[in-house]
């Protein structure tokens, strides 16, 4: 069977997926269209999933319009699905800017569609407007990264046009030596690319400002892809922000980091907004420090990373711990003696006096971009991660916080408006185990554990984003399904562990089975983990 239908069949289970037990389901709470930034799983697998915890059903184009890596998304036939919709069956709908104009985030980073071409395809965004009055409308457009995404052609100078990026606006004169020498040997033709992409870019981030004037978008994240504290981009960000600023629109545009995490906090805010609900949380960082401190891939201190995130949600940032809903513990001291041990303590303590808790694990130097041993083996060993109401520890800081977190307000809504619901109850809570299971499985056991291990079989080691062959793409996921099942053993066994008094005491799971493994852009970078889980609700 070709990889395509493969990861086809996969996803739309992912999709389509029902407790075992549910039969005729009745209606969900909510149901979302959803426009993702590319097929990768955080902008696709993990938003659909995301949204059983809240009970909302999230539909997508087919998978086949979606592209893949650096074959674009096919932007006409995705606006021609839209078009077909009956638009006012969905409650909001969540659109990355990027699939409809570029074909996708990778799409975005080249000059292959002029701003013409661009401009014209987002004129589907009135159109649903129109269509759909009271249709809420929240979407991405995503502010251009300082490197381009490694292809055979620009292999050789890819590294230097992402340095030229980051030195090209200094004004002393070694970095304006520097920055000559690199123009002489970056290809004109690739450094004119980048260019043209990034001014069209622009162009159509400020486009995206303005469909927020006209009332069309309701709510819009203009999100800064993996960037530096200096380059290029911050010229763009900028200009950005006072053109925001001069429409007197900051109430409803945010800019922020982010990508791929970013239809999981629209996913959140949305059904916040359906719920006229919006939580309160309050941040504790284990080192006031390093909450201050600019993490790797961005470009603003970890701390304002978190605020921007939680305000995107639709909750409420809080001081003290006695007006939160939620705690949302953010660790990111991997390299300080004895805080993992010592946070998960504290996190324990929270828990045990009826808290609930959001986690995040936070890499502070890049190298891993996994779960952090000590820390996780921490939570596993006091039996937490049940009792989480989200957790991730994947990439960057933007990625791991903007998923664990709208995890943790979504299941903050459901417990607050949903779970007392005998309908509901059994699809959520499957929802959230499943969703906590999986990111331990795929941020911990494979990013941390296992993708170094299939690098070095696939003998590319260090690398993660080197594209593989069919043949060692098919080997590679058998090689690693194979350890990852241990793992996925391991972790249910302990996951079936609950603490005394835990929330979950009313609820019954089936053991995780089937587990399926895939790499969906033929890279260790990202994986595609599924698996099938089924809870119940005893009275």
């Amino acid at each position: 069977m070709p990889r395509l239908l493969i990861l086809t069949v996969l996803v739309l289970f992912a999709g389509l997926w029902l407790p075992a037990s549910a039969g005729t389901a009745p209606a969900f709470h909510a149901r979302i269209l959803l426009i993702p930034l590319d097929d990768r799983p955080p902008c696709l697998q993990f938003t659909q999933r995301m949204g059983r915890i809240g009970d909302a059903e999230v539909v997508t184009p087919p998978m086949e319009l979606l592209g893949r890596f650096t074959t674009p998304g096919q932007s006409e036939k995705i606006i021609s699905w839209v078009q077909q919709q009956d638009l006012k069956s969905f409650d909001a709908a969540i659109i990355a800017l990027d699939m409809l104009a570029y074909g996708g985030l990778v799409g975005s980073r080249v000059h292959n569609v002029s701003f013409d071409e661009a401009i014209k395809r987002l004129t589907i965004m009135a159109e649903l407007h129109k269509r759909a009055p009271a249709l809420k409308i929240y979407a991405q457009s995503v502010v251009m990264r300082l490197a381009p995404t490694a292809d055979q052609k620009n292999g050789a100078y890819r590294e230097k046009l992402a340095h030229w990026a980051e030195i090209s606006v200094a004004t002393d004169a070694k970095s304006k030596t520097e920055t000559a020498t690199l123009e002489r040997e970056i290809p004109a033709e690739g450094l004119a690319d980048y260019k043209q992409a990034r001014s069209r870019n622009l162009r159509i981030n400020k486009q995206a400002i303005d469909l927020v004037r006209r009332g069309v978008i309701d709510y819009l994240l203009l999100t800064q892809d993996d960037a530096k504290p200096q380059g290029v981009h911050i010229a763009d960000r900028e200009t950005l922000i006072a053109e925001t600023k001069r429409l007197k629109l900051t109430d409803k545009i945010a800019i922020q980091p982010g990508a791929d995490e970013v239809s999981m906090l629209l996913l959140a805010r949305a059904l916040n907004k359906h719920a006229n609900f919006s939580p309160k949380v309050k941040a504790v960082y284990s080192s006031e420090k390093v909450g201050n401190t600019v993490m790797p891939f961005e470009d603003r201190p970890l701390r304002q990373t978190v605020s921007y995130h939680i305000n995107a949600t639709g909750s409420q940032e809080v001081d003290r711990e006695q007006d939160a809903d939620v705690l949302y513990y953010v660790y990111a001291s991997r390299f300080e003696t004895g805080r993992a041990e010592s946070f998960a303590d504290e996190i324990a303590q929270k828990i045990g006096s009826g808290k609930h808790v959001i986690v995040a694990d936070v890499d502070p130097k890049g190298d891993v971009q996994g779960g952090d041993t000590t820390f996780t083996m921490a939570l596993e060993k006091r039996h937490i991660l049940p009792e989480l109401s989200g957790y991730a520890s994947w990439n960057t800081a933007g990625n791991t916080i903007g998923t664990a977190l709208p995890q943790g307000v979504i299941f903050t809504l459901a417990q607050a408006k949903l779970l007392k619901q005998p309908a509901a109850a059994g699809r959520i809570w499957s929802a959230q185990n499943w969703f906590l299971i999986h990111r331990v499985l795929d941020d911990y056991y494979f990013h941390n554990l296992i993708r170094a291990k299939a690098n070095q079989f696939a003998r590319q080691v260090g690398r993660s984003s080197t594209l593989m062959s069919d043949e060692t793409t098919r080997q590679v996921e058998e090689y690693s399904l194979n350890l990852l099942r241990q793992s996925f053993d391991e972790l249910a066994t302990n996951f079936e562990q609950k603490r005394p008094g835990s929330y979950q005491q009313v609820v019954r799971c089936t053991k995780p089975t089937n587990l399926r493994f895939n790499l969906p852009w033929n890279r260790t970078f990202e994986a595609l983990i599924d698996f099938d889980l089924s809870c119940s609700v005893t009275p």
